[in-house]
């Protein structure tokens, strides 16, 4: 107390009652912090600091005042502002001067924040030369010797009260300081800070493990494995990238080494990245700027040299795949950016593991790797689809068909159809589509034969395979090395794209949609979708490597040969859910399996031969034989099973099997009944390829020396009709609906 009597000496004119009165203050009882011992420090380091101040008097008040008035628990700013109107009601009583006492107040009531701006902020455009001088001689306490330190800072958690409370409070204020500079002179910079940030460092690491900190440091541990992995996947997706081509169909010449290059990048980048995340030096921040600037870079090369997409030169899955694997080494590299600059701040005071940090080294691969899956594969494969497809619309509303009934003549003849023949067109309810090399689908109008629209790929040049689904809506197209598309059947659109593990798929039946799957070990597959690709049910049946079904509109029956040791069975299955409804035991293999009259029919093998034994009509939703037809032992070619309407239409040969049988039975068979409608025997070749209309007649084709002939065998019984010239009578007829099709030189025509 004596010391600090003595700096008061000259202060404020008079005997020192003031003095007296403040020094009391500091040293009452109820006081736990910032007593005289505080002062005595705050005072000291003024003294070394006061030159560099414009009004020493008034700092050196306001260092006397700034705690003279304290209540345990109470913040600095409440402090200051009850210290600064202590200030304004004694001073003038002792003769200071207004504009001093003012001064002072303000200096006092600038000590109620005590950290300085942060480091990049602190350029102030005035400087405030007292209010410096003052807090840095306050903030001096923060430079006194390691034991005054600690002394000061438990005295400090002790006055918040409650420890949890205080330790907490105190954490956070050290963060504060040490976020900006702790001192604003040049002067306390040099002569206190080096100190004065061990102390608090040291504090911060004593803090640290007092207070529960399970999520502590997580942000920095995020960003450091998003570094690493984003580095590791951006090697993988190279890699990827290195087997894809750039262009389809590969240019000649076209360098291979740009992924390879990529790829060998990422993966020292990877170590490198992990290694910058966890510094704060500026080398760090140098690294993990330069992988920014050349992934940067690699982005604006790779978008510039990208193929320009035509008819014959379509974007390849490199391309989207080599751009994808540059975004995350950008991300890489923005993640090992961040984490340096946050480390420069906090990392120091981090806890070395806690469960926060661990869980985020575990969910940041996890995200990384559903990224690739979820995100990177898909938008791949969609920015592939999408680039490589284009679409031609015609703006005409579709055209009913037209039924043919086959007068020798032509109803129309399609246009610009180069390599389309018409046993390949599909009937929708917006026209005829056609598939055609080149990966080219055409859509016919059904009553004029005009082009409606023409979706074509640039990454296919085969003839993709289509078939009509979802009632006609749609157009489901096969192409080569692409998978399955779903197309609008009246505008051309892609609808969806089937998922890629659907490209081994083989449809078994478009309406309803069925595919099966082939498995080289264990047993065959049947999967139940809708039309965009989405599975709905599938259904293994254990370990048969034959497996067959047909669907009515609600029920499919599925046909399971070669078991193992299980017997051949019969399941029918929900079409909707895939559950199973019955379960049968087949006395022999049952095959080719049709839906006619809302039943399924099958054929009886009849031993070696290719002639049935009997058909047997199986009730889909019970598994019940609802008839059976015996086949007659005179036939003696492969029967051919067609559902037109009610009627099951039979085809056949009778007679012995030779070479000179010239003749064709067709027989219709009542679904409803079992019974046969009619039949007609006509002398057609049975080799002949036959289409067969809903209304139940069979149309072929043969040639003569004279003329191209259509065959019509219907109820009425044998027709021939002359062709007119330009049909190319060796292809084959095609029904779709009641209309019928053939193929001329480069063009579908329809017959009227």
């Amino acid at each position: 107390m004596v010391e600090l009597r003595a700096r008061w000496d000259g202060l404020v004119p008079g005997p020192g009652e003031l003095a007296d009165e403040l020094i009391t203050r500091y040293v009452e009882r109820n006081r736990r912090a910032y007593r005289d011992q505080y002062l005595e420090v705050v005072l000291t380091a003024l003294e070394s600091l006061i030159q560099l101040s414009t009004d020493p008097a008034s700092v050196r008040l306001a260092a006397w005042f700034h705690r003279a008035v304290h209540e345990p628990g109470g913040t600095p700013a409440e402090d200051a502002e009850a210290s600064a109107r202590l200030a304004e009601r004694l001073l003038p009583q002792y003769g200071v001067a207004a504009i001093r006492v003012a001064e002072v107040a303000r200096l006092v009531r600038l000590t109620g924040e005590l950290a300085a701006p942060p480091t990049d902020s602190y350029a102030p455009p005035r400087r405030d030369a007292n209010g410096d001088v003052l807090l840095d001689a306050v903030n001096a306490i923060l430079s006194a010797d390691p034991v005054r330190y600690a002394v000061h800072a438990a005295e400090v958690r002790r006055d918040v009260g409650e420890r949890r409370s205080a330790l907490e409070q105190r954490y956070d204020d050290i963060r504060e300081l040490l976020d900006g500079h702790l001192y604003r002179t040049q002067l306390a910079r040099q002569r206190l800070s080096p100190v004065a940030r061990v102390n608090l460092e040291t504090e911060l690491a004593g803090l640290d493990s007092e207070l529960p900190a399970p999520w502590r440091g997580w942000q920095q541990a995020a960003l450091t494995a998003t570094a690493t992995f984003s580095a590791i996947g951006a090697t993988v997706v190279a890699i990827a990238a290195a087997g894809a081509s750039w262009q389809i169909p590969t240019a000649p010449g076209a360098p291979g080494w740009p992924p390879v290059a990529l790829a060998l990048l990422a993966f020292i980048s990877a170590p490198v990245l992990f290694r910058c995340a966890r510094s704060s030096s500026q080398r760090a921040c140098l690294i993990a700027g330069a992988v920014l600037a050349i992934a940067v870079t690699g982005l604006l090369i790779a978008w510039a040299q990208a193929p320009r997409t035509n008819p014959a030169v379509g974007v390849g899955l490199r391309v989207p795949l080599l751009i994808a694997a540059l975004l995350l080494l950008l991300l890489s590299g923005g993640a090992a950016l961040a984490g340096s600059l946050l480390r420069t701040k906090t990392a120091r005071f981090l806890p070395s593991r806690n469960l926060g940090q661990q869980l985020a080294w575990l969910a940041v691969p996890g995200v990384v790797a559903l990224t690739l899956l979820l995100v990177v594969q898909p938008l791949a494969r969609n920015y592939v689809l999408s680039t490589n497809e284009r679409v031609e619309l015609s703006p005409r509303p579709a055209g009913l068909a037209t039924p043919s009934t086959l007068n020798g003549t032509i109803a129309w003849m399609s246009k610009a159809t180069l390599g389309a023949g018409a046993e390949e067109a599909v009937s929708t309810q917006y026209g005829i589509a056609i598939p055609r090399p080149n990966g080219v689908v055409d859509m016919l109008d059904a009553a004029t034969g005009d082009l409606r629209w023409r979706y074509s790929r640039s990454d296919s040049d085969e003839r993709p395979t289509i078939v009509a689904a979802g009632d006609g809506e749609y157009v489901l197209a096969e192409f080569p090395d692409v998978g399955y598309l779903l197309l609008d059947a009246n505008t051309g659109q892609r609808k969806a794209a089937w998922p890629g593990r659907t490209r081994d798929h083989l449809i078994q039946q478009a309406q309803p949609l069925l595919t099966g799957e082939r498995a080289l070990h264990g047993s065959d597959k049947l999967h139940g979708l809708n039309p965009n690709g989405h599975e709905r049910w599938s259904f293994e049946p254990g370990d048969c490597s034959d497996l067959e079904a047909a669907a009515s509109m609600d029920t499919v029956v599925a046909f399971l040969g070669n078991c193992g040791d299980q017997p051949d069975a019969m399941v029918g299955l929900d079409l909707k859910s895939g559950k199973k409804l019955w379960t049968k035991a087949a006395t022999d293999t049952y095959r080719r399996p049709v839906v006619a009259g809302g039943l399924v029919v099958v054929a009886e093998p009849g031993g070696d031969s290719d002639v049935p034994q009997a058909l047997t009509a199986i009730e889909p939703r019970t598994g019940e034989v609802k008839w059976r037809w015996p086949v007659p032992q005179t036939w003696s070619c492969r029967t051919l099973l067609n559902a037109a309407g009610r009627y099951l239409i039979v085809i056949d040969c009778p007679g012995p099997s030779t070479v000179e049988n010239r003749h064709t039975v067709v027989t219709a068979i009542d679904t409803a009944t079992g019974q046969t409608a009619w039949q007609v025997t006509a002398r057609v070749d049975p080799r002949a390829k036959v289409t067969v209309t809903p209304d139940g007649r069979v149309i072929s084709l043969s040639r003569d020396t004279e003329a191209c002939w259509a065959n019509i065998i219907e109820r009425t019984g044998f027709r021939q009709v002359r062709l007119p010239l330009g049909i190319t009578c060796s292809r084959d007829a095609f029904a779709v609906g009641n209309q019928v099709l053939v193929t001329g030189d480069n063009a579908v025509i329809a017959l009227r």
